[in-house]
């Protein structure tokens, strides 16, 4: 057995050995036996000897119904009497954190957002698995201990399905499932006040673990025959699917009839109680009354969401007013970035003579540092030996790298929910939350490693950061990695290929596992995907994306003052707009790669409303029967690497800085008018320079479809008969492409990647 199949093994056999009531049937020193024996493959004690025998034989039922012909109900009873007659629930939980960017945005100052981001990772990496066990001698242990009397023994590490992105899946023994859910929603609230959190459980049959829902008596299960006769009702056809010959009939009641169907069922009781309803049983506390807090009118308010204060901070440089609430997100905020060690917090907290302790957790930079010292790499390349490299305090330093410009970059997952619905076991669970969660780190930590360097700070405006003149940091925020979510501050100059080079890793990785379920089926490859492109570079043609996952991104480019509240909002339309695109091409062209969506915003005030009204309304023309599309964006990945080189040549080919501002005026009069005028201006470049950007801009991107003519700078789209054009993107993102270090890896730095 893998280690994952052992472990799902002990967790079962756990729960089964406990029994229904509070009080386990066996002495704990035995379960504890059962567990380690299990876990090393060793016999177990007598007494659960039958227990661990039914496990087995429930791996031999999923053996079962991966083969044909599919077994029905009566063959089931028969082969497998004692799966048949088990009657011992097995409690499953699911909860996390709900309204997340909410609770992390609310704040205008980045310590105060990374802290809160940091507390939310701290509780859902750390406190709830230590629930569990798995961090031994915690404090959350003991607060669990103390609050819920009991569950700290019915609970062992094993039970974790997964506890990564923001949620926790986990067996437990059936009379804790809502001792379980209550303590991770307390938990939630008494470390942050005011974050929203939420958790939901019931309690299944051993046999509903591989067979999905059954009702009592199992006889009366909705089976494959009544599939069968029944595939064609419109509600059968929402909840399985709408298959077209037998063999997918079969496919996706498998699908649809596993342990999937289990989690499915505690997501819809999630969304019940997210929304205030009553959810499972009443006896529940409900979670309709959110915390509330006090609003006198005449006490003094934090600088933040204007709740009470409860002190005037007069250690911090502005002399802040901080509510209990920004207390912890600050304080969390300067652990996470090193300022003190977890044991000695800074003479400001310990004045308050507050009970609250921080607790520990890695940050993401320092687990970036680990990663860059464990590979060949350039990242420290530009920095003087014995140098002490700090993080980043504030938007501005990130900017000092960048003329004062930064991006945000908010990146997920594509495909997920369709993957999901063919996992069928525990094990899958547990195996491809691991694998999405370390696709996604290592791909942000290689894409962060390959596109900086430790940058040393120089000419800094804000008075309170004038005194890190001369500081070497790394520049960069990762404000949040969690399951297949990303949230980063990058410098401007290299946003584009950074988020590009997430993209592209985030599918290497999960395909260098050797797993045959993430790579796409033959048909699709056959369906040749590429033709999607728009961009197209006969020295380095597309590939066909071999992988069923891949990110969607958002990168929003803007001055590092911008607040961050906006810039959250207009980049989270962005990735919305992305994965519209991801999705689009994935009906139209079989594509399973990823979209990036790009808005570099030169002042605040661009956008009064959002992205996609200003597209249509303000860049998009009616001209006689021809619609004009004054931008390109979104882009494909391969897309993105022809723009960041196509920009690089429009630099290097040295066209005139006021001939670019004047042809993306020109676009607005009319496609000839700019067709005419951008052959014009090109004509008179070197004529060396002339036919670099003739094959990077006109021949990779703005060849005619139907004959030999000249229509750019646009280009145009056949099955929407548009017409569109790059220029406008081009001339916005020419001051963030330096054209001696674009491009994303050599071929090396690609083959070490892997490694």
């Amino acid at each position: 057995m893998t280690d994952t199949k052992l472990k799902i093994t002990a967790a079962l056999a756990w729960c089964l050995a406990w029994g229904d009531e509070r009080e386990s049937l066996l002495p704990l020193p035995t379960l504890q036996k059962m567990q380690n024996a299990i876990l090393n493959g060793q016999e177990v004690p007598a007494e659960t000897r039958e227990i661990v025998q039914q496990i087995k034989k429930l791996d031999g039922l999923s053996k079962r119904l991966d083969s044909l012909p599919f077994p029905s109900l009566a063959d089931i009873k028969k082969d497998y009497p004692e799966l048949w007659q088990q009657q011992t629930a097995i409690g499953l939980v699911y909860g996390g954190a709900t309204k997340i960017k909410g609770y992390v945005f609310e704040a205008s100052n980045l310590q105060d957002i990374r802290g809160a981001s940091a507390l939310l990772d701290r509780i859902n990496l750390v406190d709830l698995p230590a629930f569990f066990g798995k961090v031994k001698d915690h404090s959350a242990s003991q607060w669990l201990d103390k609050n819920f009397s009991g569950l700290k023994e019915a609970l062992i590490p094993e039970l974790i399905i997964y506890s990564t992105g923001g949620n926790i899946l986990a067996f437990c023994p059936a009379a804790f499932v809502d001792d379980l859910a209550n303590a991770i929603e307390k938990r939630y609230t008494e470390e942050t006040l005011t974050a929203n959190s939420c958790a939901v459980g019931a309690s299944f049959r051993l046999l509903e673990i591989r067979l999905g829902l059954l009702k009592d008596p199992i006889e009366e299960t909705f089976w494959l025959e009544d599939y069968r006769k029944n595939y064609q009702q419109p509600l059968v056809k929402a909840y399985f699917g709408s298959p077209k010959t037998d063999a997918e009939i079969v496919e996706l009641f498998k699908n649809r009839k596993s342990f999937n169907e289990l989690a499915g069922k505690l997501a819809s009781l999630f969304q019940q109680r997210r929304n205030g309803n009553e959810a499972g049983k009443e006896s529940r506390p409900s979670r309709r009354y959110p915390p509330i807090f006090e609003t006198h009118p005449y006490v003094v308010r934090d600088e933040n969401q204007q709740r009470s204060a409860i002190a005037h901070i007069t250690l911090i440089p502005g002399e802040p007013w901080f509510s209990e609430t920004l207390v912890r997100k600050r304080l969390m905020g300067q652990l996470s970035k090193r300022e003190f060690g977890p044991e000695q917090l800074p003479e400001w907290y310990t004045h308050l003579n507050l009970d609250w302790k921080p607790g520990y957790v890695q940050s993401w930079v320092n687990q970036f540092e680990e990663f860059v010292h464990k590979s060949p790499n350039r990242y420290y390349q530009t920095v003087p030996k014995s140098t002490k490299i700090v993080e980043a305090q504030r938007t501005e330093e990130i900017g000092n790298y960048s003329d004062g410009f930064i991006a945000f970059i908010y990146a997920d997952g594509n495909n997920m929910g369709g993957y999901i619905q063919k996992i069928q076991t525990p094990q899958e669970y547990t195996e491809f939350s691991q694998d999405i969660f370390e696709a996604t780190k290592k791909s942000v930590f290689r894409a962060l490693r390959e596109h900086l360097n430790p940058y040393k700070l120089q000419n800094l405006a804000n008075p309170d950061s004038k005194h890190l003149d001369g500081t070497w940091i790394h520049p960069f925020e990762i404000i949040a990695i969690g399951g297949d979510d990303v949230m980063l501050i990058v410098p401007a100059n290299q946003a584009l290929a950074i988020a590009q080079t997430i993209g592209e890793e985030f599918e290497k990785i999960l395909l260098a596992n050797n797993k045959t379920t993430y790579q796409i089926t033959e048909k699709d490859i056959l369906s040749n995907p590429v033709t999607c492109h728009r961009y197209q570079d006969p020295q380095n043609p597309p590939q066909p994306s071999q992988c069923q996952l891949s990110m969607s991104t958002g990168v929003l480019i803007t001055s590092y003052s911008t607040p961050i509240y906006y810039a959250e909002k207009l980049t989270n339309q962005l990735l919305k707009s992305a994965k519209k695109k991801a999705k689009t091409l994935k009906e139209d062209f079989c594509y399973h790669g990823g979209t990036i969506d790009i808005l570099a915003l030169k002042s605040v005030t661009m956008i009064s409303s959002n992205i996609q009204e200003f597209r249509e309304s303000g860049l998009t023309k009616e001209q006689g029967k021809q619609t004009l599309k004054l931008y390109g964006a979104p882009y494909t990945l391969y897309e993105i690497g022809g723009l960041i080189k196509t920009i690089a040549a429009l630099k290097e080919s040295e066209f005139p800085r006021s001939q670019l501002y004047q042809i993306r005026s020109f676009i607005e009069q009319g496609k000839r008018t700019a067709i005419l005028n951008y052959l014009y201006f090109r004509s008179r470049l070197n004529p060396e320079k002339e036919a670099l950007l003739k094959k990077q801009f006109d021949n990779a991107w703005c060849p005619a479809k139907t004959n030999n003519g000249n229509i750019a700078p646009w280009m145009y789209e056949s099955e929407d008969k548009v017409y569109e054009t790059i220029w406008r993107e081009m001339v916005d993102l020419y001051p963030f492409i330096n054209g001696e270090t674009v491009g994303s890896y050599q071929e090396g730095d690609r083959e070490e990647s892997l490694t």
